[in-house]
């Protein structure tokens, strides 16, 4: 067994729990269901998807009404999430780091939502690589946007949050990766509001 990164160690402990009971609520899933479409918008023949970082599944519950016919699959960390995301019944979420979860199968889309934002950098293309070779054409990724990678602080938290052109990153990696759509939501939204999330669909290409 590898030795978790401190932000795999800091979202399985308590602040994830605590990250839980904060993040519940029909307007969320409203907000997420009102974004996904958007984000979906352009894809095809959708009958399987995989989200790397789940949490207690708000994001697979959208999906779940969003596209009632897919197959929904997860991955968390967090034990307190994914009990309560597998309670859901909705979908099949895998216990453990998002890291770790093995490529027996691909799905044709595979999403973060407001996680690669909270992996060590040095970490990230193993993610990337994760989100590619699990995918079968599509790839979605809905983080917080800067053009330059910058360090945030998190709830007072040094060395949690990182904000980057992560769809670009993955762009110059994977050279059949084409960027099919991209957009934003804004946190003044008046109807449905998600945070500042931009959110780029990737689609591979022969």
């Amino acid at each position: 067994m590898r030795e978790l990164t401190e932000q795999e160690q800091f979202w399985q402990g308590d602040f994830g729990d605590q990250y839980v009971e904060r993040n519940q609520g029909q307007a969320l899933i409203s907000a997420n269901i009102a974004l996904f479409a958007k984000a979906l918008g352009r894809v095809q023949g959708l009958t399987s998807l995989l989200e790397l970082g789940t949490n207690a599944g708000n994001n697979l519950l959208a999906l779940s009404r969003l596209l009632p016919g897919c197959e929904l699959n997860g991955v968390e960390i967090n034990a307190k999430a994914h009990a309560q995301a597998q309670s859901l019944d909705i979908a099949e979420v895998w216990h453990g780091s998002l890291f770790d979860f093995p490529r027996l199968r691909s799905y044709d889309l595979t999403f973060s939502k407001g996680v690669l934002i909270h992996l060590a950098p040095e970490w990230l293309n193993q993610a990337y690589d994760q989100l590619y070779h699990l995918s079968s054409r599509y790839v979605l990724i809905a983080e917080y946007y800067n053009p330059a990678p910058v360090e945030v602080s998190y709830r007072g938290n040094g060395g949690k949050l990182f904000k980057r052109d992560f769809a670009g990153e993955m762009l110059d990696r994977f050279t059949d990766l084409k960027l099919l759509d991209y957009g934003f939501v804004y946190r003044r939204d008046p109807q449905f509001p998600a945070d500042d999330i931009t959110w780029f669909l990737l689609e591979k290409r022969p």
